[in-house]
């Protein structure tokens, strides 16, 4: 469906049925885009497991709040590089090694 292929910004919810947990991150990473995803699940370790491999910039586990010290971006068309904290800065760093 178009809505799902689509970097949408506001109050939407797409639900779609899947097979499995291979099917459901195949459908997930199969989109041109990667800024945000979340994982909803009763076993912590089993969410984050499985929000490690979406290739999303920010994975929500269960509704988690947004953290304003973690570094924000996407992957593929939702942008390249971060913003916020250390790796904000890092892109604005040019770095230089000097031997005597």
């Amino acid at each position: 469906m178009q809505i799902a292929q689509t970097e949408v910004f506001g109050p939407v919810l797409c639900i779609m049925p899947y097979q499995d947990e291979e099917d459901a991150v195949a459908m997930a990473n199969g989109t041109v885009y990667g800024l945000a995803a979340a994982v909803w699940a009763n076993d912590p370790v089993r969410a984050n497991h499985l929000a490690r491999r979406l290739k999303a910039g920010q994975v929500d586990i269960n509704g988690a709040r947004f953290n304003l010290n973690a570094p924000f971006g996407g992957y593929k068309q939702s942008g390249v590089g971060r913003e916020l904290g250390r790796y904000g800065l890092e892109e604005f760093l040019e770095l230089k090694a000097v031997q005597n």
